[in-house]
Parts: C-alpha cells; structure tokens; sequence
C-alpha cells in the first residue's frame, strides 16, 4: 500500500512537472509574442509620426507655393493695370514692402517683370523672402487666356530653398464667370536640415472676391486641385483637395477646406478648419484616429 502511495506520488509529482512546464513555455511564448506586438506597435507608431511630421513639411511647401503664385498674381494684375493706367504706381505694389524692387522689360505685346528681394532678403506677410521671381508673359488685352511662365533664382522662403520653373495659365471668365489661374507646380524644397522634397501636380485658384479692386486685402481664393510629393527618403505622397481650399489674403493660413492624404500603408484627411483665421488643423486618419496639427 505504501509503495502503492509512493508511485502515485511520484506520478503526480511528474504530472505537476509537466503541467508547470507546459505553463512556463507559453509564459514565455505569451512574452515573445508581447514583445513582438509592442516591438511592432511602436514601430507602427514610428512610421505614423514620421508621416505626421512629412505631411507637416508638406503643408509647409503648399504655403511656399502659394506665396509665390500670390506675388505672381498680384504683381503681374498690377502692371496689367498699369498698361491700362487705371492705378498710379505706388498702388501697383499691393501687398509688396518698398524692400522689393519691381522691374519691367516691356516690348510690343511683351512683358518680363522681375520681382527682387535682395539677397539679404525682404520681409513679406511674416515671412522672410531673398532672391527673385521672374515671370513673363505675352500681353493681349482681349485674350480670355494668357500663359504666365516664372522662374525662381536664388530664393529661399523663411530659409528653405526653393527651386522651380513653370507656369500660370490665366483663364477668364470661368463656368462661374470669376478669373481662374491654373498653376502647374513643379518644384524642389531644401530645408536648411537637409531635409528634401518635390512637388509635382496643379492647382486651380478661382478668384471669387476682390478681383479687379486693386486693393490686395480684400482678394479672395478657392483652391482645388491635385499633387504629389515625394521626399528624397522615398516616402510619396499623394493629394486631393475634396472641400476647396479658401484663401482670404487677410490671413496668412488657409481658413477652410480639406486634402485627402495617401501613402502606402497610411492615409487620412487634412483639415483647415471651418473659416477662422488661425494656425489650427486637423489630421483624421482612414480608422478614424484625429489629431491635433499646428500650422507653421
């Protein structure tokens, strides 16, 4: 009987072994695999901010852009004007501070205007500008289209150089019977970090207010359009505006409409919000995540 209890013991004791055994192996698996999912999420993690911060660097190249077609727009409208002499000179400048020089190269039915900064640079709407955009274009005044082609030379926007050469097409009167201008984007930013990126695609600005005034506070855009960018890491982006982008040149931000976002394996919505003047924007990602996105 006591041998009987001695083997029954020593089998429970094997049995208990194996069942502590089998425990602590998927104790461990149970870690490995624990392991793994926060290695993966927080990698996830990683590659989410980091295309937070691209789609940041990316608005901040949609400003730098619209700066340049504002100036375009504004300056070539002035000496439009000016050939019609509806507006003594000082008022052709719109938004322009006397630290830019305006020169004009006129021949029949031809303008070049140089639009220069300086190379210390010129102060324009809070942003600081060096070097100079130089457009042309052929003057007809009962032409429903005309085709601006620019250059940038040695121009940097608060510090990052941006390089570019295409063109405007003016177009008026649209479906809607405002001026449209049809702005074919192709472009490199350097950021003074080395950071980099090109910007290929079009953009539609309709002019919906202000048009014909001469007083540049009071123009009012709608931007729609399409465009990628793709950062010299590799990483492209796609975008399309689903809401129109509204630009009133009182404020230095957009102050309504939406982008949509993709990449491979991310995407989401990139708001401006409901009409304020401010630097707040939303990101929405495609499972519904939104964060908070403060506009440089």
């Amino acid at each position: 009987m006591n041998y009987l209890n001695h083997e029954l013991n020593d089998h429970n004791k094997r049995d208990v072994s194996k069942v502590i055994t089998k425990l602590m192996f998927s104790l461990v698996v149970l870690g490995l695999t624990c392991t793994s999912c926060s290695k993966d999420d927080t990698v996830a993690q990683e590659e989410q901010n980091e295309d937070i911060s691209e789609v940041r660097l990316s608005s901040e190249i949609d400003k730098a852009a619209s700066v340049v077609g504002d100036i375009i727009i504004d300056a070539y409208e002035g000496q439009e004007l000016s050939d019609a002499n509806r507006l003594a000179e000082d008022q052709l400048r719109n938004g322009l501070p006397d630290c830019v020089t305006i020169t004009v190269v006129a021949q029949q039915g031809f303008r070049e205007v140089t639009v220069d900064f300086g190379t210390a640079g010129c102060v324009v709407n809070g942003h600081l500008i060096k070097g100079q955009i130089v457009f042309s274009y052929t003057r007809n005044p009962e032409a429903q289209q005309v085709l601006i082609t620019y250059d940038l030379v040695d121009f940097f926007f608060d510090a990052k150089n941006i390089i570019g050469r295409k063109t405007l097409l003016k177009e008026w009167p649209n479906d809607s019977g405002n001026p449209q201008f049809t702005h074919t984007l192709e472009m490199t930013v350097i950021w003074p970090n080395g950071t980099q990126a090109s910007r290929e695609g079009l953009k539609i600005r309709e002019w919906v207010e202000g048009f014909g005034s001469g007083v540049f506070s009071d123009n009012v855009f709608e931007v729609t359009g399409t465009w990628s960018t793709t950062f010299i890491n590799g990483n492209a982006h796609s975008y399309q505006v689903t809401t129109p982008l509204r630009r009133e040149m009182i404020c230095d931000y957009v102050v309504s409409g939406s982008v949509d976002v993709e990449r491979t394996n991310f995407g989401g919505t990139f708001d401006y919000g409901n009409g304020n003047c401010d630097n707040q924007a939303t990101f929405t990602f495609n499972n519904g995540t939104e964060i908070e996105v403060i506009l440089n």
